[in-house]
């Protein structure tokens, strides 16, 4: 992967990287380039990518185009999940998907390939504007106003933060509005303030997400079919957030391998999880990692040096033929695996997965952005974009993973494993490229990568929770797929008025709308009082009338009491919680601090449900 001349390459000069750092504290990283290169985990073969024609732009933005659920622009089908997408977007990110949808027709029309669309032929429109153009050059805030000082129904200023006396070197972080429309909102000043990349962990800034009256949501808590769409956003999101800095966000083709279809070791995550789904339908993170976690703490978190050993080679060897061959039957024998081999077992299955766990192609983004000095703010605010556009079985298994190394982390001082020890060590397992580079590139590549997994360790308690901005515009699109699917005449232009009006409506017509009759709950349950329902407990539904400050765990407490006869009753119910169910969302588990009566006027036409929350 590096060449040894690489070894002795001096670091990068600080005033052309931040993320550079001297050749002495990237000693763990040379190491395990070295480590990998001559064990090469019992001379397996290093798969290659298949070798691709060289790709134009076009292609490549009309893969983006596939990839952020807009396909219809490219193959003219009607599909109301694209439309109601394109009825969402931010100004910046309509402004992104402008650009790469142009594009794509302009390379395609040079071509002649085919007779390119245009957008609002799409739409079925031909003399109005498109959905795309109908969107206002103004930013969306996720409280629904089209200005950041003008609050509306259920907006959240500071005294509705349930987080106070914010520590004066914390910095508070809001997931309230957009992120690119902060970036592009900001004085140029302020959007390149520069931010010292130094080794040590205590220069990090500590950053306080404060909760709103909605709570805050982990990316478990939502469906997977309202994952999918905030997948699509956040890619949409992040491409807009680095073309905010003038910085191109692109991908490569040949990092692309096929992986095998049995075993453990050179298999896709979804392919593993296929296979483990049938022996725990629920599970989220291959079960062979799991085992791995399991083996290194039950022994190995206090063991020195614990991811740097090589462990014994002719062991490893055996274990891996073993494991790919007995563990999806359960015949493997656990127990005569020592903590270090799980170790060195751990780096290589994510070494041999077919493509790595962490989108590299994105790594020269990341690199100009660190260059031109941002805070760590901004590269924080990109991270977490990235996360969240990660597919669900590689995000829920790096949750997994950093999770357990912030494990091996607190026993630093037995096991000398601090964050940037980890972090180097698993920069070349976890951002691992097949194409060549040069030393200087490598350099660049290795000193990024262990940047972007210490901050992945740093704030991994807030990395993998969904921005509300976000959760806002799955809303929106599920209530605009819902009147899309109504079939109601001239509804493609409803749905544009819909967008204008939505986005330009003042706080005061804003306010109307959400309190008129039409907007509410059509049951015989009076407003402001839900039906909450608990299958799984003795007591299984329960009127709730709701006022400004009825929480979900007071919900929770009342089923409690009323189901408080039993101990198993008291174990069942803290073990479950609230759902808002259908409406405007598919699913969501809500925070315990999340007050209900704010969600209710959301989504009036959820119902309520009380069950065990998923877990991996």
């Amino acid at each position: 992967m590096i060449s040894n001349e690489s070894l002795h390459s001096p670091a990068c000069n600080r005033s052309n990287s931040q993320a550079s750092i001297d050749s002495a504290s990237m000693e763990d990283f040379w190491r395990e380039i070295e480590s990998i290169k001559e064990n090469s985990m019992g001379g397996q073969e290093e798969q290659m990518p298949a070798e691709v024609k060289p790709v134009d732009e076009g292609e490549l933005e009309a893969e983006w185009l596939q990839d952020v659920g807009l396909s219809t622009l490219i193959s003219g089908d009607e599909e109301e999940d694209g439309k109601a997408l394109l009825s969402t977007l931010t100004r910046t990110q309509a402004a992104a998907v402008k650009k790469r949808y142009n594009t794509y027709t302009q390379t395609m029309r040079k071509k002649n390939k085919q007779s390119v669309r245009d957008v609002r032929d799409i739409f079925g429109v031909s003399k109005s504007p498109s959905v795309l153009e109908t969107i206002p050059d103004i930013p969306v805030h996720s409280n629904g106003s089209a200005s950041p000082g003008r609050p509306v129904q259920n907006s959240v200023s500071d005294e509705d933060y349930l987080e106070k006396n914010i520590p004066p070197e914390a910095e508070e972080l809001s997931f309230e509005v957009s992120y690119s429309e902060m970036v592009t909102d900001a004085p140029k000043r302020n959007k390149f303030k520069k931010s010292d990349f130094k080794k040590e962990d205590y220069v990090l800034t500590k950053f306080i997400v404060q909760k709103t009256r909605f709570g805050l949501t982990e990316a478990g808590d939502l469906s997977a079919e309202d994952m999918k769409k905030i997948r699509h956003l956040s890619l949409i999101e992040l491409t807009a957030f680095f073309d905010a800095f003038g910085i191109p966000l692109k991908r490569n083709k040949t990092e692309k391998v096929k992986g095998r279809d049995n075993g453990i070791f050179g298999v896709s995550l979804t392919v593993l999880l296929d296979n483990d789904r049938k022996k725990d339908p629920g599970v989220k993170v291959p079960l062979v990692l799991q085992k791995f976690f399991e083996k290194v703490e039950e022994s190995g978190l206090e063991s020195e040096g614990i991811f740097r050993l090589s462990g014994c080679t002719a062991k490893v060897k055996q274990y891996r033929e073993e494991l790919d061959a007995k563990f999806n039957a359960d015949k493997f024998k656990w127990d005569k695996m020592c903590h270090r081999e799980a170790a060195v077992m751990l780096k290589a299955f994510f070494r041999e997965l077919p493509t790595s766990l962490f989108p590299v192609e994105y790594i020269p983004a990341f690199i100009t952005l660190m260059e031109r000095g941002p805070h760590i703010k901004v590269q924080f605010q990109a991270l977490h974009l990235m996360v969240m556009a990660l597919p669900d079985a590689n995000r829920d298994t790096a949750q997994a993973l950093m999770t357990f190394f912030n494990k091996v982390i607190a026993n630093e001082s037995k096991n000398r494993m601090s964050i940037w020890n980890i972090s180097t060590v698993m920069a070349p397992n976890l951002f691992f490229s097949r194409s060549k580079h040069s030393d200087y590139e490598e350099l660049l590549l290795a000193n990024t990568a262990a940047h972007i997994i210490r901050l992945m360790l740093k704030y991994q308690k807030i990395l993998w929770k969904v921005p509300s901005f976000l959760i806002t515009q799955v809303r929106r699109m599920n209530e605009a797929t819902m009147l899309l699917k109504k079939q109601l005449p001239s509804v493609k232009k409803l749905l544009r008025r819909k967008t204008i009006e939505r986005e330009v409506a003042s706080p005061k017509i804003s306010k109307v709308l959400q309190k008129s009759p039409s907007s509410r709950r059509m049951s015989d349950v009076p407003e402001g009082v839900i039906r909450v329902h608990a299958p799984l407990l003795s007591k299984v539904s329960m009127a709730i009338q709701l006022n400004s400050q009825t929480k979900a765990k007071d919900i929770l407490a009342k089923f409690q009491y009323e189901n408080s006869h039993g101990s198993s009753e008291c174990i069942k119910i803290q073990n479950q919680r609230l759902y808002e169910i259908g409406g405007n969302i598919g699913q969501h588990c809500l925070d315990l601090d999340a007050y209900i009566l704010d969600v209710y006027h959301v989504n009036p036409h959820a119902e309520w449900v009380i069950k065990p929350q998923s877990s991996f």
